[in-house]
This record gives C-alpha cells, structure tokens and sequence, in this order.
C-alpha cells in the first residue's frame, strides 16, 4: 500500500486581483498556513474516511480525470479559512494534485502541479488564472506579467486568448496581518460579475487597466523596500476594487479601523467577504481595530515553502 502526504500554503494578494484574470500584473505571496492531506488508493472516493460524491467535489473530480483515476481516499485537515480569499481551494488543488500525481508515479514539478490545479479551479469556476495555484505550488513569492530578469522566470501558462508569465520575487521583511471577515465568498461569482461589467461597461475596463498599472508601481515598490509607496498603492487597489463591486461594508469597515496603524490595507482574494490584508509595523494596534469591527485577525508570515510530497510504503 503507497500512501501519498502532501501539503501546500495558502496566499494573499498584495496588488492585481480581478485584473489578473484578463492577463493584467499581479503580485501574491505564500503564508504560513497549509492545506494538508494524505492520498491513497481506494475502490471508493472518499473524504476523511466517509463515502463522498465526486459531483459536489469538482476541483477533485478533474484532478482524478486527468490522472486516469476515478476513486481514492483522501484525509484533508485545512489551516486555511474557506472562502476566507487566501488560498484555501487553490491550496486544495495543489496538494490534491501533488499527491494523486505521486499516487499515480507521474512527475511532480512545480510547474506541472501549478498548471494542472489551475486547470482544475478553472473547471470549477469557469474563469479565473494560474496566480493561487502558482504562489501555493511554488510558495515564496510570486508575481505575474511583470518585467524581470530571465532567472526569475518560473513558467508560463495559457488559456484561451491569455497568457500569464509567473517569476519569482524577492521579499523584503514585511509584517502583515490578515482580518477575516467570517463571510465566505464564492469566487466564481465575483469573477463573473466583474467580467458583466467589464464587458458593458467602458469604465470598469478602465479601471482593470489602472489596477494593472499600480502592480507594476508596486513590484517598483517592492524591489526599493519602500513600504510607504507599498501600502499607498494597497490602498489605492482596495478603492479600485471596491468600485468594481467586490468590496462589502464588512471589508470596508476592517480596512478603515486599520489605516490609522498601516501603511496600507485592502481587500485579498474575490471579495465579497473573504478577509483584508494589512501591511503595518504595529501589527498589535492592527490586530486589536480589527477585533473591535468584529473581524478575526492573525498576523502571518511570508517566504514560506510551497508544496511539499512524501511517499510511505507500508
């Protein structure tokens, strides 16, 4: 029997979500919170030792399909908030598709489990780009359509009529806090409406193109360690989304009550609910407004490893 364990982090995106998804720059880092999981050969599909439908499981069901499997048995233990916009699907895929590859004797790269999970989420939702599962495959930090040196490059992936170029970035020391709303939000959803709007409405594509822009300005920001210039554009991206329509009061009120202690915070992952990311060096003053509107805070730590595999032989 050949058991397979594997894991990978969840992220958060300091500039680009929702352009992203029309081939715009983005910039996301790893954290310090994983999805893990054992994988091993079944006559069942199950989940955490129970009977489950692959139907309601479709992130797993193409990964299976791909692979040429149709059952297995999968324990799944999550550090990573659902539908919380850090990762937690994209950290599923991965490692699911990490495991069932090892399962199968089939390669492992970063590359090839990143674009394989993609595949899998834009199955799932319809619409979407490579950026959660190439920041959780790879971990670190990660940027897309950015200029850079050829060394930093870590892999391509396309579909339909974009492309993406994933590099690696350095990360400056940096403190973030992370605050949760408690509202799950589906991702489809917000990217369909935000693809509506686009497609009706000439200042939404504006505004995707102005969110492309302050990406490029921060991974400037980035690569100067100037987390002033940083936390304006974070700022500047929350109001920008919040135009597009995937804010909410809640998310507004938890990046409002921590501007006071920040150089910068906004909303990360589709919206909706979901949670804030704060960049601030008084991460206990940010930890506390944020308690005070009712949000759940966790400072997390970045440059983190991205997905790991073991194989066990019994």
């Amino acid at each position: 029997m050949i058991e397979i364990s594997a894991s990978a982090p969840g992220k958060f995106v300091i500039l680009g979500e929702h352009a992203v998804v029309y081939g715009k720059p983005a910039i996301a880092l790893a954290i310090d919170r994983r999805f893990h999981m054992t994988v091993k050969g079944d006559d069942e599909f199950r989940i955490n030792g129970e009977v489950a439908d692959l139907r309601t499981n479709p992130h797993m069901k193409y990964i299976l399909g791909r692979n040429g499997m149709t059952s297995v048995s999968v324990q799944m233990d999550s550090r990573i908030p659902t539908g919380s916009g850090l990762g937690s699907s994209a950290a599923l895929s991965v490692a699911f598709s990490a495991a069932v590859r090892a399962l199968g004797d089939r390669s492992v790269s970063e590359r090839e489990v990143a674009e394989e999970a993609f595949e899998a989420e834009y199955f799932s939702q319809g619409r979407g780009s490579p950026m959660d599962t190439s920041a959780s495959a790879h971990g670190h930090g990660i940027a897309l359509n950015v200029s850079g040196s050829e060394s930093d490059r870590l892999w391509d992936i396309s579909k339909n009529e974009h492309t993406w170029h994933v590099s690696k970035i350095e990360i400056p020391a940096m403190t973030f806090v992370v605050g949760y709303t408690g509202i799950r939000a589906a991702t489809g959803p917000l990217v369909e409406k935000v693809r509506k709007y686009k497609d009706s409405n000439r200042f939404a594509f504006d505004i995707i193109n102005e969110i492309g822009q302050i990406t490029l300005e921060g991974m400037d920001a980035l690569r100067a360690d100037d987390v002033v210039k940083l936390g304006e554009l974070m700022t500047k991206d929350h109001k920008l989304l919040s135009i597009l329509g995937v804010s909410s009061n809640e998310l507004n009120k938890l990046v409002n009550a921590s501007l006071p202690y920040a150089y910068g915070a906004k909303l990360t992952g589709a919206g909706g609910g979901g949670s804030i990311v704060v960049l601030t060096d008084q991460p206990d003053k940010v930890c506390d407004a944020i308690a005070s509107r009712g949000g759940m805070p966790f400072v997390v730590k970045t440059g983190v490893d991205g997905m790991k595999v073991s194989v066990k032989r019994e």
